[in-house]
């Protein structure tokens, strides 16, 4: 089954045969829609829209061509409507250049209140950028927007705003447009994206795809631009179905049923499970194959708050160590880590990260220095005995460039955490003692051997 991550099913277009037009599109086997509003009268729609249908979730934001007419009441409403069950991210919002519907300033404003609102409740972003590169990258970047993370909506083929977006773990969502006749260098970039970063949307009623262009496009058309997404990247549909289906549960949480745990327990450790966002899709990753580790449930509808970790906790005095180690890379969300962080130890407990090793990459900068007050320990998953092996296995985002900073952040680690260890797990093709070595005399740190299958 596919999801159409952006549509815009409270378009007035819609308002004579929106239940048919959902119908068709399950006949079509698109499941799950993600409808995204864009100003205060459209997000209360598509909230509302949201709770008349199972497969339909909402998205609400203030969208550049209404930044200027937002005021400070309708984002204390756009907070509530956030807070609802079925409101999966914040968007759409952005910079649009183009139309200039609204004055740069209003929309820069906008934008970073949105993503303020983003981070705050641990929801994603659906950006749209549209002749407005330069600014959307110098805000994502100051605001740390990979913390939130999101999804560039409406990929329009610039490799720059795409390079970016892999950069900071968005999402990168492939529309209409791949399938026009004169959009050959929008192909060519989707040829870049990988399965693990792709998305598919109708933007409907906008955009449809070349066999219906001209009329009110709906998510039924998901299925023309998945098969050109196929073509163009040599891959059958069945994986394109399989990996953006896959991805939108990993950022959207839809046809996700119910919360898994963002703590649980195994012996006398208790662990923190607050992303299922990741800047690797490692092969031999135990998520790939199921949702649970040690019976316990860890695929997330949404990434839990600060504030819902801490009180999940309870007493962290009871437990040898706390950890941050779910279906995610931790360090993805940096500052929730140093706040739960902190005030785990100040409590009386203890606390470790595991972590892929990619957190400078991901925030620009060295971090090890900003978690020494929040941390005892951190456990880096080496996992390759050099770079061209590691790209093979984990498949990050910053390709063969993950593993030299991964490598970094070990040796920076040393100088600012008591404990510093690295893990190799012996999967075919790992070279495990010299991931030894590498441990002992490149790295000068602790290791441990993890057996492949093994977990917990």
């Amino acid at each position: 089954m596919f999801t159409d991550s952006h549509a815009h099913l409270d378009d007035s277009q819609y308002n004579g045969d929106r239940d048919e037009v959902i119908k068709r599109a399950a006949a079509a086997g698109v499941e799950y829609i993600v409808n995204a509003g864009s100003n205060p009268k459209d997000n209360a729609l598509v909230a509302e829209i949201s709770g008349r249908y199972p497969g339909v979730y909402a998205a609400v934001g203030i969208h550049p061509h209404h930044a200027a007419e937002a005021t400070e009441a309708d984002f204390v409403e756009l907070r509530k409507l956030a807070s609802l069950e079925k409101v999966t991210a914040i968007g759409e919002t952005g910079l649009d250049y183009f139309r200039n519907l609204a004055p740069e300033g209003d929309q820069k404003r906008s934008f970073k209140r949105c993503l303020g609102l983003a981070k705050e409740l641990a929801l994603p972003i659906i950006l749209h950028s549209r002749d407005a590169e330069a600014d959307s990258i110098e805000i994502l970047r100051s605001e740390n927007a990979q913390e939130c993370g999101g999804v560039l909506h409406c990929f329009n083929g610039s490799l720059k705003m795409r390079d970016e977006a892999l950069r900071l773990g968005f999402y990168i969502a492939v529309g209409g447009a791949v399938t026009f006749p004169k959009a050959d260098a929008l192909r060519e970039a989707v040829k870049g994206i990988p399965l693990s970063r792709l998305l598919l949307e109708t933007d409907c009623p906008y955009l449809a795809p070349k066999s219906v262009r001209g009329k009110r496009n709906e998510p039924a058309n998901i299925i023309e631009i998945a098969q050109k997404v196929s073509e163009l990247l040599g891959r059958p549909l069945s994986e394109i179905e399989a990996a953006s289906t896959s991805n939108a549960g990993y950022l959207f949480g839809v046809g996700i049923r119910t919360q898994g745990k963002i703590v649980y327990e195994i012996r006398d450790q208790l662990y923190l499970n607050i992303t299922n966002r990741c800047s690797n899709h490692c092969a031999f990753c135990i998520r790939n194959g199921t949702d649970f580790v040690k019976r316990h449930n860890l695929r997330l509808k949404k990434e839990p708050t600060p504030a819902e970790v801490i009180t999940a906790i309870g007493d962290p005095k009871r437990y040898r160590e706390v950890v941050f180690c779910g279906y995610g890379e931790p360090l993805i969300r940096l500052s929730a880590v140093k706040e739960i962080g902190s005030w785990v130890k100040k409590h009386g407990g203890k606390i470790r990260i595991d972590t892929n090793g990619q957190a400078n990459l991901l925030h620009r900068r060295k971090v090890a220095a900003e978690l020494a007050e929040s941390v005892d320990a951190v456990s880096v998953s080496l996992n390759a005995q050099d770079s061209a092996c590691y790209d093979k296995m984990c498949c990050s985002q910053y390709g063969e460039g993950a593993y030299e900073g991964l490598k970094e952040f070990v040796l920076d680690a040393k100088n600012h955490i008591k404990d510093v260890t690295v893990t190799f797990v012996t999967v075919p093709g790992v070279d495990v003692e010299r991931c030894k070595e590498i441990a002992d005399k490149e790295l000068g740190v602790k290791y441990r051997v993890r057996e492949y299958g093994k977990v917990g």
